[in-house]
């Protein structure tokens, strides 16, 4: 099916009941994608969801997906869609639902388990002990056998028969199979047998043939395997323990001030430009912009950082973190899907449901698995025969290698490192774009890196006024702050943060217009400005000027009025303290640094002196243009670059790069260009992205490596015969139970580093 651009199509993500392996994960997959309108299909077994982008959803979309899944075998249950007209405040509760399901184990999978094992333990020693074999005991294991593998173990039956009716199979079908074969060919024994009180475990007469009862075989299989899928359950539910606990940061309730009466309304409610009160030490219900109050802000569960930030008028706040020592009133200004908090949580979700590269050969092998295991058992059984074994000896070898061969680990190898990864990193303020992403990461063996905004804090001082012509300082910074109004970038912050220091009264500009890498320019008044970078062929007293003040690590802004240089101002940012550690952890990575920025070469060099960078690494006065060529020069090389930039100016070097990294900032989360976000606008995030993408991706491979080579190892040994005297398909069943946990165990293993 064509691609789609993600602005012409909708994501939905809904449960899917019923899927047990990676052969099921295909089936759906599969069923998904040939509903008219879907243009994307991803199921996770880690999580139990289907993650579909479909265009223009409608009622009957959501009646064909949920009847395509029913088609499959399996079941689904795709919610009502919003009207994409509805309120951002009515979307909220939609958007919320829609983040995470909880994995399929509930109260029915818990009672089947309970029945499960209580029958099997007498089964077992009914079957084990001579001295409780009492007359007629085969039909009562007949009946315990019964009531545990088709009763307790119905839905692996239930599901098979669906699989036989699409001419399919999965892990349902291997299990139904052994099972059913253990169970109905000790029936067929005691039905053609002797009398029942003639029977033990060790054998009953048909014909002159020594034949075996294997009916605890059977619900022992059934309970290991049940037993198995309720430890992985378990399991799984701590992988998404990350994103649980960021979505659970966000308060139900809001103290709002209407016509000057406080009330407290569900979050839901508050509307865009509500004050809301928040009392000391309590979670900010919205995003906002303090109004009132002083206090702290532990930011560290949303962005990564460390340390409370200090909040005061003027300052925004993020829904879900703490005001630390004070209360605070602030104003609503991002409420329902558009807030941070769910930004947040909206990425990762959508992050842990994509598939990494490193999937397509567990994919590929799955979706012809359960086939050749089926083939491989039947030939099992015929070699066994030929070779002169008894039924009995034959079958059970079979129905070892149909048991021990479920592939539950390949299909929850790397979902379940992904999921655990993302919401590592996303703790660490670190919100990764999808799996492909997390996965490149890792190959990263340069970085680029931009100065203002990166290395540097991003809120620079104007220091300096320089003037050439004969125009006061005052007059200088009233026309340069109106041109720079009209801008994001941080050194034009700088300018109109001094004119309002300054009391100045700043006119507002018109006809303003930018040119990306040289400046901004309008009209103020009858004056046309220039407010930008120093060409390099300036008039002598503009060079002189900037010289003077690179030479003092200042970054030059040069402001022209009617073709005229009128004056040159002297920004200073200072370096974040923590951009010298973080470019020693990256060299120490094998990582190779690069300093690319707009600024002149003084600055950048006297920048990248202080955080440690080769200053052959450093290249100046490069505008966006530059950055990219700097960029595929490192490629040519046989580089993996990371660009890092504050996702503006930078955006077509992040997009050149081969993963980008954009310095968000507190409540700019969802920055396009880039394949990671750095929340908490720390380099040393970078660095954080890096290591957990390689420790990721090397739990991913461990997670392949365990599940292939248990399959690999364990089919020929059933074949083979030699787990039968060791159980046979009991300890089949328990391997294969044992082997999903695995997985996901070291998985989780991944989120405690």
């Amino acid at each position: 099916m064509k691609p789609v651009s993600d602005e012409t199509v909708t994501t939905l993500r809904f449960p899917i009941e019923g899927m047990t392996c990676a052969s099921c994960v295909g089936r759906v997959e599969r069923a998904l994608a040939k509903v008219p309108g879907v243009s994307d299909a991803v199921v996770s077994l880690a999580t139990d969801e289907a993650t579909v982008k479909v265009r223009a959803p409608t009622e009957a979309l959501r009646v064909a997906l949920n009847d395509a899944v029913e088609r499959a075998g399996y079941h689904a249950t795709v919610p009502p869609f919003v009207d994409a007209g509805a309120s951002a405040q009515a979307r909220a509760p939609a958007q919320t639902a829609a983040v995470r399901a909880p994995a399929p184990s509930g109260t029915a999978a818990t009672a089947r388990l309970v029945v499960a094992v209580a029958l099997s333990l007498p089964l077992m020693l009914i079957a084990m002990v001579p001295a409780l074999q009492f007359s007629g005991h085969g039909y009562v294991q007949a009946a315990l056998a019964a009531a545990v593998t088709f009763g307790a173990g119905a839905p692996f039956f239930i599901a098979a028969a669906k699989n036989l009716r699409h001419a399919s199979a999965t892990m349902d079908t291997l299990v139904a199979t052994g099972a059913g074969a253990a169970y109905f060919y000790s029936l067929a024994v005691i039905l053609r047998s002797a009398p029942p009180e003639s029977l033990s475990h060790e054998t009953a007469h048909l014909g002159h043939s020594a034949m075996h009862l294997y009916f605890e075989t059977a619900g022992m299989i059934v309970a290991l395997v049940l037993l198995g899928k309720w430890l992985e359950v378990r399991a799984r539910r701590h992988a998404t323990d990350a994103l649980s606990s960021l979505a659970r940061l966000q308060p139900s309730t809001a103290r709002v001030v209407r016509d000057g009466v406080e009330q407290e309304l569900p979050v839901a409610e508050v509307r865009l430009g509500d004050r809301v009160r928040v009392r000391a030490d309590e979670r900010i219900p919205v995003d906002g912009v303090v109004r009132e109050g002083s206090a702290s802000a532990d930011e560290s569960l949303v962005t990564g950082e460390s340390l409370p930030i200090a909040k005061g008028p003027g300052d925004p706040v993020i829904g879900g973190t703490l005001a630390l020592g004070a209360p605070l009133e602030i104003e609503a200004t991002r409420i329902g899907a558009d807030a941070t908090l769910a930004q947040i949580v909206r990425l990762v979700a959508d992050a842990q449901a994509t598939r990494a590269p490193v999937q397509r050969l567990a994919d590929r092998i799955s979706s012809v698995f359960v086939p050749v295991v089926v083939g491989l058992a039947l030939l099992t059984l015929a070699g066994w025969l030929l070779s002169g074994a008894p039924l009995d000896t034959a079958l059970l070898t079979a129905v070892s290698v149909l048991v021990i061969a479920c592939p539950c680990a390949l299909g929850l190898a790397t979902p379940t490192a992904i999921i655990v990864g993302t919401g590592l990193a996303a703790r660490h303020g670190v919100l990764v774009k999808d799996a492909e992403a997390l996965e490149r990461a890792r190959l990263v063996d340069a970085v680029v890196l931009d100065k203002t905004g990166t290395l540097t804090r991003g809120a620079p001082e104007l220091t300096d006024i320089v003037c050439l012509a004969a125009r006061t300082e005052d007059e200088v910074l009233q026309l340069a702050a109106a041109i720079e109004a009209e801008s994001v970038h941080p050194l034009a912050r700088a300018v109109v943060r001094a004119a309002k220091e300054r009391s100045l009264r700043v006119a507002r500009a018109s006809d303003v217009a930018s040119e990306v890498g040289v400046g901004m320019r309008g009209a103020v008044g009858s004056e046309r400005v220039f407010v930008g970078a120093v060409s390099s062929d300036a008039a002598p007293a503009v060079e002189a000027a900037r010289a003077a003040l690179s030479a003092r690590a200042r970054s030059v802004v040069l402001v022209r009025v009617d073709d005229v240089d009128v004056a040159v101002l002297g920004v200073a940012d200072p370096v974040r303290p923590t951009s010298a550690a973080a470019v020693a952890r990256l060299r120490a990575l094998g990582v190779e640094v690069h300093l690319v920025s707009g600024d002149h070469l003084d600055v950048a060099l006297s920048v990248a002196r202080e955080v440690g960078i080769d200053a052959a690494n450093v290249r100046a006065a490069a505008r966006p243009a530059d950055k990219v060529a700097a960029i595929e020069a490192l490629r040519a090389r046989g580089r993996v670059v990371g660009m890092v930039g504050d996702g503006v100016n930078d955006a077509p070097a992040l997009a050149a790069a081969d993963v980008g990294f954009a310095i968000g900032g507190g409540t700019d989360v969802a920055l396009d260009a880039a394949a990671i976000t750095l929340v908490r606008g720390d380099i040393s995030a970078v660095v954080d992205a890096i290591e957990t993408s390689r420790k990721t991706m090397r739990t991913v491979r461990q997670n392949l490596f365990l599940a292939f080579v248990y399959n690999v190892a364990g089919i020929p040994l059933a074949a083979l015969g030699l787990l039968t005297a060791l159980g046979g398909p009991m300890l089949a069943a328990g391997a294969m139970a044992l082997s999903s946990v695995t997985v996901v165990l070291n998985a989780l293993r991944l989120g405690r580093k």
